[in-house]
């Protein structure tokens, strides 16, 4: 038994390590299927969007969601602190529990309270080791320990970061394209006189803006979770649209802005696919978001802001084989994270929200 326990001790201490490696310092997606994190992730995330989606209102869900994503962080943390004293706990056990103590019964319980005492370095010495074999395993995970969490948490303000970047471009795009974003009005709202040129150089920033959330959101899926300052945004929201104007543009809109939309419908449609690959996302097909009639809406709003779309076969068959190449990709991830996809064309017309501030 006490080799067992050594053993099992020694592979806790191992994988924990290595989790929070390829988790939070390792630069790169993992492909690796058996993985503790995403062990932990899929049916967490399945019980808290259940719960969210019993939820009567809309604004009601998205607050329970918004918890998930920092939540999950602290649980993952404290689970990972949890496993590296359970295996040093086990290696003192194994040990013999050579513990000099004071009025405790010994075995794995004080072990393990040994154990904790060392991991969060608290020096209280009322259990401490009685021989060599104790004392090397108390510094090594004091050491161990300290420089754990020091090294993860010293990793968080990057995940901020990284999502207040993410966030900064959304709410940049709300006068630009409405509240949710869609295709017709970012196209509608740039037919002033350099109107072209303004958008040529704003899917020049979602290009950028694109290689960013394909690079950290596949470094640190985690981030893919954590929703928006308002209910009708999102980071894949605004993804969508951005690939649903580059779409259009690039199917029927001539200009100067057709050369950019490529660019960023590249980059842009690159993203969804591997955040698919990422969180193991089948893509939806059969969902049509751009019926014929909704087409025909979108050509007359474009018409009566004096953008030209041109008509015809060729033309309708281009936008759809370019719908066909995002469209369930966006489809799998919303169902995934419980986002709503924009609309192609505004329904309901409804003040942006920088003018209700809320």
């Amino acid at each position: 038994m006490a080799a067992l326990a050594a053993v099992v001790g020694i592979a806790v201490i191992v994988t924990v390590l290595w989790e929070g490696f390829e988790t939070m310092i390792l630069p790169r997606r993992v492909t690796r299927r058996s993985r503790f994190t995403t062990y932990f992730y899929r049916p967490l995330w399945r019980f808290w969007k259940a719960v969210g989606s019993a939820l009567a209102r809309r604004k009601l869900q998205e607050y329970w969601l918004s918890f998930f994503g920092p939540l999950s962080i602290l649980l993952m943390l404290s689970i990972w602190a949890g496993g590296l004293i359970v295996g040093f706990g086990l290696l003192h056990w194994a040990a013999g529990s050579a513990v000099g103590q004071y009025g405790a019964n010994v075995g794995l319980f004080t072990d393990l309270y040994l154990s904790g005492n060392a991991f969060f370095t608290l020096g209280l010495g009322d259990v401490v080791p009685a021989n060599s074999l104790g004392r090397v395993l108390m510094v090594l995970e004091s050491g161990l320990g300290f420089g754990f969490l020091a090294l993860l948490i010293s990793y968080l303000p990057s995940l901020n970061q990284s999502f207040a970047r993410r966030e900064v471009s959304i709410s940049l795009l709300d006068a630009r394209a409405g509240s949710p974003p869609c295709a017709s009005e970012m196209l509608r709202r740039h037919n002033h006189e350099l109107g072209m040129e303004a958008l040529r150089e704003l899917l020049q920033e979602w290009e950028r803006w694109s290689a960013e959330i394909m690079e950290s959101h596949q470094s640190y899926p985690v981030l893919a979770y954590f929703r928006s300052q308002h209910d009708n945004q999102s980071w894949l929201g605004a993804l969508t649209a951005i690939l649903d104007t580059c779409a259009v543009i690039v199917a029927g809109v001539p200009g100067t802005c057709r050369r950019q939309a490529e660019l960023t419908f590249a980059i842009s449609r690159h993203a969804v696919v591997d955040l698919c690959l990422v969180f193991r996302r089948q893509p939806i097909r059969g969902v049509d978001r751009l019926p014929p009639e909704t087409l025909a809406e979108l050509r007359s709003i474009l018409a009566d802001a004096g953008i030209t779309v041109r008509e015809g076969e060729v033309v309708d068959r281009t936008l759809t084989e370019l719908r066909a190449m995002y469209e369930p990709h966006v489809a799998a991830l919303a169902a995934h994270f419980n986002i709503a996809l924009p609309p192609w064309v505004v329904t309901e017309r409804r003040p942006d929200d920088w003018q209700v501030g809320e």
